[in-house]
C-alpha cells in the first residue's frame, strides 16, 4: 500500500477499497437495476450520489454485463443542452468498447454523426459536436434512445440532477422523456437529484408523466461509528494517527455530510507527515486553509446579493438551522427589515441554491460558506 496516497478521495472515481460503507444502499441499487427497475436516487448535494452510482457500476453484477452511462445535467437549461450532454456521455463511454460498438453508434446518430471529428494525434474519434450542431434536438434524442434499445448489452443510464428538466422552458420534456423510456426495454435509468421536493413532485404526483415509474432510494449520511472507524483506519494504514475523538468531531461538525468530511480529512491527511498525529490543531489549520482558499469566491457571492439577502444569509448562518424566518421574533432577533423583505430574500437565496429548505428549516447549502461567514461576522 502506498503510504503517501491520500485515502480521502474528493474528485474523480473512488477506488472500491477507499469507498466508505454504503453497503445497504449499493446492494439495494444493484438489485433494483439488475431486476429491471428504474430508481430515483435522492440526497443533499455532494452527499455521494455520483460515487455510489459509479461504485455500483463497478460491481460484478453490472460491470461487463451492462453498458453504463453517467450524465450530469445540473447546468443544462433546455432540451438542446440536455441532448448535447446525453449524446456526449453516450459517445465518450461507447468509444472504449471498440470499433464495432462505435460504428453502431455513429450509424444510429445520423443527425450529428457527420459533425464528429477525429483526434489528429491518436486517430480516435472525438465528440466535437457543438450545441449549434444539434438542430433538431427531439430527433437526436430519439436516435440516442434507438441506440440504447439496439445495443448488444443491456444499458444503465444515470442522469444526475434530473430535476433540472423541470426548469426547462419547453413544456413537454417530462412527457417526451417518459415516452422514450417506456419504449426502451433494453435500458434502466437512475434519476438522481438533490432537490428532493421537485423530484417528489415529478415521481409522486398523479398528474405528472413519471408518476410511480421508479423506486425511491434516499441517500442519508453514513453512520457516525462507521465513518469514524473508516477515517482512523485509513490514517493508521498509512503510518499516521488520528484519535477517534478528532474524527468524530469532524463528523459532527458537518453532520456526516460526505463531501465536507472527506475534503476536511483530505486536507488534514495532507498536513500530517508519516509517523505524525492528526490532532484537532491539524484539523483547524486544514479547515482554515480550505476556507481561505475559497474566500475570494465567497466575497464574490456576497457582492451579488442585496442587503436584505446578505442580512438573511447571516441570520441563517448564525442559527445554523433557521425556522419561522418571517416571525416577528426571528426578524427582531436578527435586526431584519420586515416579513415581506425576508420572503423576497429567501426566494432569491433558494433560487440561487445558496440556501436549502427541508422540513421548514433553512440552512446554508455550502457548509464551508456557513463557517466562513461565522468567522468573518
Amino acid at each position: 500500500m502506498n503510504k503517501e496516497t491520500n485515502p480521502f478521495v474528493v474528485s474523480g472515481r473512488i477506488p472500491p477499497e477507499l469507498f466508505c460503507d454504503r453497503k445497504t444502499e449499493s446492494k439495494r441499487l444493484v438489485k433494483l437495476l439488475c431486476n429491471g427497475n428504474n430508481v430515483v436516487l435522492k440526497s443533499d448535494r455532494r452527499m455521494g450520489k455520483t460515487g455510489l452510482v459509479q461504485y455500483c457500476f463497478d460491481q460484478p453484477e453490472i460491470k461487463g454485463k451492462y453498458y453504463t452511462f453517467f450524465v450530469d445535467i445540473l447546468h443544462t437549461t433546455c432540451l438542446q443542452e440536455l441532448v448535447h450532454e446525453l449524446g456526449h456521455a453516450v459517445f465518450e463511454q461507447t468509444v472504449p468498447h471498440g470499433k464495432k460498438t462505435l460504428k453502431r453508434l455513429l450509424k444510429t446518430l445520423r443527425s450529428i454523426s457527420g459533425k464528429i471529428g477525429f483526434d489528429v494525434a491518436t486517430g480516435l474519434p472525438t465528440f466535437s459536436v457543438g450545441l449549434g450542431d444539434i438542430e433538431q434536438p427531439e430527433y437526436t434524442l430519439e436516435e440516442i434512445f434507438n441506440y440504447l434499445q439496439q445495443a448488444d448489452l443491456p444499458c444503465i443510464v444515470a442522469i444526475d440532477e434530473f430535476q433540472q428538466i423541470g426548469k426547462y422552458p419547453e413544456k413537454n420534456i417530462e412527457a417526451l422523456l417518459r415516452s422514450h423510456i417506456q419504449q426502451t426495454n433494453n435500458c434502466r435509468f437512475v434519476f438522481a437529484g438533490s432537490e428532493k421536493h421537485m423530484l417528489g413532485l415529478m415521481f409522486d404526483s398523479k398528474s405528472r408523466p413519471f408518476y410511480k415509474s421508479a423506486d425511491n432510494l434516499d441517500l442519508l449520511a453514513i453512520p457516525r461509528d462507521i465513518y469514524v472507524e473508516f477515517i482512523c483506519q485509513n490514517f493508521s494504514a498509512r503510518d499516521r494517527k488520528t484519535e477517534t475523538e478528532t474524527a468524530a468531531r469532524v463528523y459532527d461538525m458537518f453532520e456526516g455530510h460526505t463531501y465536507f468530511v472527506q475534503k476536511t480529512m483530505n486536507e488534514a491527511f495532507a498536513n500530517t507527515p508519516v509517523g505524525g498525529n492528526c490532532d484537532w490543531n491539524t484539523v483547524e489549520f486544514s479547515l482554515n486553509t480550505i476556507l481561505e482558499s475559497n474566500a475570494n469566491f465567497y466575497r464574490e457571492q456576497l457582492s451579488r446579493m442585496t442587503i436584505s439577502q446578505k442580512m438573511l444569509l447571516y441570520a441563517i448562518a448564525n442559527d445554523g438551522y433557521a425556522t419561522k424566518i418571517t416571525s416577528s421574533e426571528f426578524i427582531k432577533r436578527h435586526k431584519l427589515n420586515s416579513a415581506s423583505s425576508v420572503q423576497a430574500a429567501i426566494k432569491k437565496l433558494l433560487e440561487n441554491e445558496l440556501v436549502i429548505e427541508s422540513a421548514k428549516q433553512y440552512r446554508i447549502s455550502d457548509r464551508y460558506f456557513a463557517q466562513w461567514i461565522a468567522k468573518t461576522l
